[in-house]
């Protein structure tokens, strides 16, 4: 079988490189092409590769990870996967390595010989799912987004709807992104909104963090037994699903440490699920790009029970598994570009 997957692996560590190389190479559609132990090295392999993938250090000798990610997203845009034990412990900087395109992260580690091959799987599976990746030309950096100023009640949308609507939303891939321009898009004055974003333990508090800081809603990690209020969104822990019951006449959180589902905890369709039993007909659900099929079946259960709900299309997404998914099931009620999502929410509760 031809390799149909050309990697360079960008790492300074001799034995990082040994074994990512093994494990790469061993696939039989996969194959590294050239490895850097630098980025200023990396620079002329991807210049005369041009491969399909790279796996990248964030803390190198001669150019950090990140500068180098800015700089190579702006000038030739190629997916990668962070690989970094930075991606672990410093889930700050996993997300603003994502923030400047990284098409996701893997924490590098300790044990390199035994946990590396542990992960195989994993970065194997991203690699795949990188290579496929829409990616654009990135802007010249600009400063850090200030606070956003609250946007202004949207007319036709009485208080009323604040306390007895939903919005549901589930992404992967890309989803960072991509939900802080739908939450962006959003005043402070909103009926709850859940929210199920495929991330490790570490990452979900930091990211729950920063969409706080320049958006206009209140936005945090969901607690177990917390009663969703207006105007907040609850972001699903890493690690447990995310489910709501209703407790004393209100919708509540439930964070369960149960099985994974579709490979992931928390799972969309465990979100999408509990709220076709509860609180469909109220609901506004939305899916945004991520690799796999999950939310697809949940979110098919929430509009039989009475849902809208929305898609975000393949020009759009960095990868178009889970809304693909989702309209094949016949879930999806409207396929709308990611930054007509908002849009299509205030529209709804308008309706």
């Amino acid at each position: 079988m031809k390799k149909t997957l050309r990697v360079v692996v960008v790492d300074d560590s001799p034995l990082m490189r040994k074994l990512l190389t093994s494990i790469i190479n061993a696939e039989p559609d996969m194959e590294v092409v050239g490895a850097a132990p630098d980025p200023l090295a990396a620079r002329e392999l991807i210049r005369t590769l041009s491969p399909d993938a790279i796996t990248l250090d964030i803390e190198m000798p001669r150019m950090n990870g990140l500068d180098f990610l800015d700089k190579l997203m702006r000038l030739k845009p190629t997916p990668v996967i962070m690989i970094s034990t930075l991606t672990g412990a410093g889930s700050d900087t996993a997300l603003r390595a994502m923030e400047l395109g990284a098409v996701d992260c893997v924490a590098k580690p300790r044990d390199l010989q035994r946990g590396l091959r542990e992960a195989g799987e994993e970065i194997i599976e991203k690699l795949r799912m990188a290579a496929g990746a829409r990616l654009s030309l990135r802007q010249p950096r600009a400063a850090s987004p200030s606070v956003a100023k609250p946007l202004p009640v949207i007319a036709g949308v009485s208080s009323n709807i604040m306390h007895t609507r939903l919005i549901a939303i589930g992404a992967s891939t890309g989803g960072t992104q991509a939900l802080q321009t739908v939450l962006l898009g959003l005043p402070a004055e909103m009926p709850p909104i859940v929210v199920v974003q495929h991330m490790p333990p570490a990452f979900t508090q930091p990211f729950a963090n920063r969409l706080n800081g320049i958006c206009a809603l209140t936005i945090k990690e969901a607690e177990h037994g917390e009663r969703l209020r207006p105007g907040h969104v609850y972001i699903a822990p890493g690690d447990y699903h995310l489910a709501l019951e209703r407790e004393a006449g209100h919708l509540c959180c439930r964070l369960l440490a149960t099985e994974r589902v579709n490979r992931h905890r928390p799972a969309v369709d465990v979100l999408f699920h509990s709220i076709a039993q509860l609180s469909a007909k109220r609901t506004v659900g939305v899916i945004l790009t991520g690799m796999g099929a999950d939310g697809a079946q949940g979110m098919l259960a929430m509009k039989q029970a009475g849902a809208y709900n929305l898609a975000q299309d393949e020009d759009s997404c960095v990868v178009f598994g889970m809304p693909k998914e989702a309209v094949r099931t016949g879930a999806v009620d409207e396929v709308l570009p990611l930054d007509a999502i908002a849009a299509g929410i205030l529209r709804q509760l308008r309706e």
